[in-house]
């Protein structure tokens, strides 16, 4: 198998201004091996692979604390992807079957960009119900699933189905705390970057057994969880993103509305762009509705995206909170498998 360790380390952090969440130190791992092995299973289309290591690997570094963590690569086979990507892919990523032999402490699963209306019509819907039935079955300690892999998560395991909304869901929203729990520990009032064209109803979460955390009046349901034998926590949005990522993600939506590809102008993210960049914005919409393809008048995106993300704090604060968990699920784990041991030893 030809699988690097990643190192969350200050290679995740090279460019200052993609680095929300400050400069890493250039080691975490001590001589005696980590605290935590995570795992990260990255469903990312082709053009966000790389971003999304980099935002999870720093943000996993800026909230280690004293933890010593390392950071696996993984990806579901049967997420679609262009040849070359793939190809770089191999020597750095492992598949599914790897990461099962491999059974590290954590996993974290990333969202995917949507292509079908239902998700069971997603190309990986296989593969990700494997790997949600090998997590529920213990193959983890602890599991975050972000966006779309919480959808996905929830209706494989309990057959909560994510519901349409009218429009793109996406901004930055401010959440409430509604239910005290080890995941809540030391945030106060989140903000949280969303992107998602569908959601989940909190009723059904609740009755299904899910614990929601935090709720946001624009955004609906922004965390939940379920405890049991595997800690499982679920965000609905992205609080691993960068201070330019829903910019990076606008202009994609701009273009596809300019090339035609798209039939209507996109929403523009709310509560992030100053008024007087996401006044740009608006007027250029309007003129390519009026006139069509206009490439050469799309404002530059670097120049308008907020400088810092305010929410690095809330996020730190969420991850933090999740480490700590998985420390706890994993010291639990360790000390049911050596009771079972030492019983069968006996």
């Amino acid at each position: 198998m030809r699988r690097e360790m990643i190192l969350v380390d200050g290679r995740c952090q090279s460019d200052p201004a993609m680095a929300p969440f400050g400069a890493a130190p250039q080691r975490l791992q001590r001589a005696r091996g980590p605290d935590l092995r995570i795992a990260l299973v990255n469903n990312m289309p082709d053009t966000a692979l790389i971003a999304a290591e980099r935002q999870f690997g720093g943000l996993l570094d800026a909230a280690r604390g004293h933890t010593q963590v390392s950071l696996e690569l993984y990806a579901l086979s049967s997420v679609p992807r262009a040849h070359e990507v793939r190809a770089a892919m191999a020597p750095r990523y492992g598949d599914l079957r790897d990461l099962m032999a491999a059974r590290p402490d954590v996993l974290i699963v990333t969202g995917a960009e949507p292509r079908a209306a239902r998700l069971t019509d997603e190309p990986y819907w296989s593969e990700m119900s494997m790997l949600v039935a090998w997590v529920r079955s213990g193959g983890v300690a602890s599991a975050l699933y972000s966006c779309l892999a919480a959808h996905a998560a929830v209706e494989i395991t309990d057959g909560v189905r994510r519901r349409a909304l009218p429009g793109k869901l996406t901004g930055v929203y401010a959440a409430q705390i509604v239910r005290t729990h080890e995941l809540t520990a030391g945030l106060a009032a989140p903000l949280t970057p969303h992107s998602r064209y569908n959601g989940l109803d909190e009723r059904e979460l609740e009755a299904s057994g899910y614990k929601v955390l935090t709720r946001s009046v624009e955004a609906g349901v922004d965390s939940f969880v379920r405890d049991g034998a595997v800690l499982e926590a679920f965000w609905q949005g992205h609080p691993e993103y960068e201070a330019d990522t829903l910019a990076r993600e606008i202009r994609r939506d701009l273009q596809r509305f300019a090339s035609g590809a798209a039939t209507s102008a996109p929403a523009l993210p709310e509560n992030y762009f100053l008024p007087k960049a996401k006044a740009q914005l608006e007027r250029y919409c309007a003129q390519v509705a009026r006139r069509g393809r206009l490439w050469e008048e799309m404002p530059a995106l670097e120049r308008i995206a907020p400088k810092a993300a305010v929410w690095a704090e809330s996020s730190l604060a969420l991850m933090r909170t999740f480490l700590a968990a998985s420390v706890r699920s994993k010291h639990i784990r360790d000390a049911e498998m050596s009771a079972g041991v030492s019983t069968i030893s006996a």
